[in-house]
């Protein structure tokens, strides 16, 4: 019959479009509670599979592009002036200023005031990047992509395209897009007095790097621009490795100095120190931060940054080597003969806590 020709196409992308809409569902913001509901079903029915699938076709196919472009027209209409407001940071000679995008997101520009050089990082909207550029008024040389997914890379056409010398830095194993610059672990990048070093942090994707500001050259602290790896009191999730390579990455970011600033990727601050909560409810140092960050987000003014010093006092992703949370969770898989082994196994058991906890 005339109708079989072009059916099983149609099939196909139906069912591509089921699939995707199932991760989207895992991934989506909270919503109503039918919705959690449906979400934590999913998470514990499903099994990897489904997620798997899903998580393809976000990555390598154009529906991840058409999912992106959807937020961003939500978001744009949403939050206007973005979803929360930000305080840049002025050291000697060089600024940090937070942009929000998205619906949580951040994205950043680095200034050498002095030069008039700016760097961009994970620059998810180009229109409101571009905004804080013609309002800065400096010039565009650089883009730092912290991975490939598409809330942190979505702006890297039109600003490269904008600005001509622009050249576009990131990990050639992660499948960039418009990447120029390939980076390899302590590779650095030098703008202007900027000093920026990337750090190899798989996990979240295979080639997650952060990007370390060096704070010697203007006198100030060392900032630390961390994607999708380190959240104020969270981490990222495992999408392409396993609990120990997300172990390493952490214990990267574990070996810099305590007044390091922590600019992460997204707004989770109030969420991830409720969850940090349940986990240790005695931390007094998270109930601190938590009585603070409630202020500011009553005010929807941003939480960022905070330093690496605050979030090994609370962050229970970065405590997997401590008695406290280790007792917290209760009996665990008994004493190993390595140790790294038995904090990736915690650090699988945060992680499933996590989920459930987001599920309710």
């Amino acid at each position: 019959m005339a109708w079989q020709g072009w059916l099983a196409p149609w099939l196909w992308v139906y069912g591509c479009w089921l699939l995707f809409f199932a991760f989207v569902l895992l991934l989506s913001p909270r919503g109503c509670q039918e919705q959690r509901g449906f979400r934590g079903l999913l998470m514990t029915r499903s099994q990897r599979l489904l997620f798997r699938i899903g998580y393809s076709l976000y990555t390598r196919t154009w529906l991840g592009y058409l999912f992106y472009r959807q937020q961003l027209r939500r978001a744009r209409n949403r939050y206007p002036k973005g979803h929360s407001k930000t305080q840049p940071r002025l050291f000697n000679g060089v600024k940090v200023l937070p942009i929000p995008v998205l619906s949580d997101n951040y994205s950043y520009l680095i200034i050498d005031t002095q030069a008039g050089l700016a760097v961009a990082v994970d620059p998810s909207d180009p229109r409101a990047v571009q905004a804080s550029i013609e309002k800065e008024r400096v010039n565009l040389v650089a883009i730092l992509c912290t991975h490939k997914h598409w809330d942190h890379s979505g702006g890297n056409r039109d600003l490269s395209r904008r600005h001509r010398d622009c050249r576009v830095y990131g990990s050639p194993q992660d499948g960039i897009p418009y990447l120029t610059h390939p980076l390899c672990h302590q590779d650095v990048v030098s703008v202007g007095r900027l000093q920026i070093r990337a750090l190899a942090t798989p996990g979240h994707t295979q080639g997650h790097l952060v990007y370390l500001l060096d704070g010697e050259p203007y006198k100030g602290p060392s900032c630390l621009f961390s994607g999708d790896l380190l959240f104020l009191s969270g981490c990222g999730r495992t999408f392409e490795g396993t609990a120990e390579t997300m172990l390493s990455s952490l214990d990267t970011v574990l070996d810099l100095g305590d007044d390091t600033l922590l600019w992460p990727g997204h707004e989770y601050a109030e969420e991830n120190l409720g969850f940090a909560g349940v986990v240790e409810p005695e931390n007094l140092a998270r109930e601190r931060k938590m009585q603070w960050v409630q202020r500011q987000r009553m005010e929807r003014k941003s939480t960022c940054p905070s330093t690496l010093g605050e979030e090994r006092a609370y962050n229970p992703f970065l405590r997997t080597h401590c008695l406290e949370l280790q007792e917290a969770l209760g009996p665990g898989p008994g004493p190993t003969s390595d140790d790294s082994c038995s904090r990736a196994q915690l650090l699988e058991e945060l992680r499933r806590l996590k989920d459930m906890h987001k599920s309710k």
